[in-house]
């Protein structure tokens, strides 16, 4: 059984990165297609995957045939089917069916939030003014955060203590806010922070950096600001430098010549520029990378 997963471009699709957390989060095995968005190299991908039309799409191979599913929610749910041994909702019937609806929710509603500010992982931007509905959404947002964190009690950081499908939901959200500077009360600003520390959308993000896919409708003419997430570590794009390593940290393919890059001092190389400029974008959410670099200092 396998899982083959198309999502379009990292940098901007919030629900490619809803359907991605699934696997990455709940250490499911998954082999990524992508595209990238109003190009045709696009729908050419969805061929492969039944009738989708959007991203993220699922293919499902076993036993010698093979299916496709489409949309997040059909997607969250064909995994819980699948893999019962995972955590992807709270155990407690109460909070997960608290936990089922506020995904619902995400998914079918907040039109003005994601008209207004849609997902850009590229920028942050200052003197973004959101409007009434906008307002509106994020209340309605905290509003449903501060549910889960009562139903809890403490138990945890996140929705429902634990690392839930909720929370992959939210992310794009998180990602928003912080990205256009939206005004929330120290509670959601402190699980938005969260969010932006969490090694899987660190990956996700420095992956869509290295993509370096720029569409112009997503970009806005207003001043920027650092990303509000963890400070990455320095890195850069070397040559004519020899690596540390002899085998990529990734595929462990030989080193090519052309994929060097300086991490925190440390020459590391890698078995393509893809792998390289990913590492460059955030090494800390690479253990592999970082462990190279260690075993270079040891």
């Amino acid at each position: 059984m396998s899982y083959v997963l198309a999502i379009a471009d990292r940098t901007y699709s919030s629900w490619s990165l809803r359907g991605w957390l699934m696997f990455a989060r709940f250490d499911l095995p998954v082999t990524v297609r992508t595209a990238t968005i109003y190009t045709p190299a696009f729908p050419a991908m969805l061929a492969d995957f039944g009738a989708a039309r959007t991203a993220p799409a699922l293919r499902i191979e076993e036993d010698g045939r093979s299916f496709a599913l489409w949309e997040t929610p059909a997607i969250a749910e064909t995994l819980v089917e699948r893999h019962p041994d995972r955590p992807f909702w709270p155990a407690d019937p109460g909070r997960r069916a608290l936990a089922r609806s506020l995904a619902a929710e995400m998914h079918a509603g907040f039109a003005a939030l994601r008209a207004a500010c849609p997902m850009n992982l590229r920028r942050a931007y200052a003197g973004f003014e959101p409007s009434e509905a906008v307002h509106a959404d994020l209340a309605r947002i905290e509003t449903l955060w501060d549910l889960a964190r009562a139903a809890i009690s403490g138990e945890g950081p996140w929705l429902f203590g634990a690392y839930s499908l909720a929370d992959a939901f939210y992310a794009p959200v998180a990602a928003r806010i912080a990205g256009y500077g939206l005004p929330v009360g120290p509670a959601a600003a402190a699980y938005v922070t969260l969010h932006l520390a969490e090694p899987a959308f660190r990956a996700w993000r420095a992956a869509g950096l290295a993509e370096a896919h720029v569409q112009a409708r997503y970009e806005l003419d207003l001043p920027e600001r650092p990303w509000p997430g963890p400070a990455a570590l320095p890195a850069r794009a070397v040559t004519g430098v020899p690596a540390t390593n002899a085998a990529c940290p990734f595929s462990g393919k030989r080193v090519a010549d052309d994929s060097l890059a300086e991490v925190d001092g440390v020459v590391i190389g890698f078995c393509n520029r893809f792998c390289r400029d990913k590492v460059v974008a955030d090494p800390e959410a690479w253990p592999a990378a970082m462990a190279a670099v260690a075993a270079a200092r040891r």
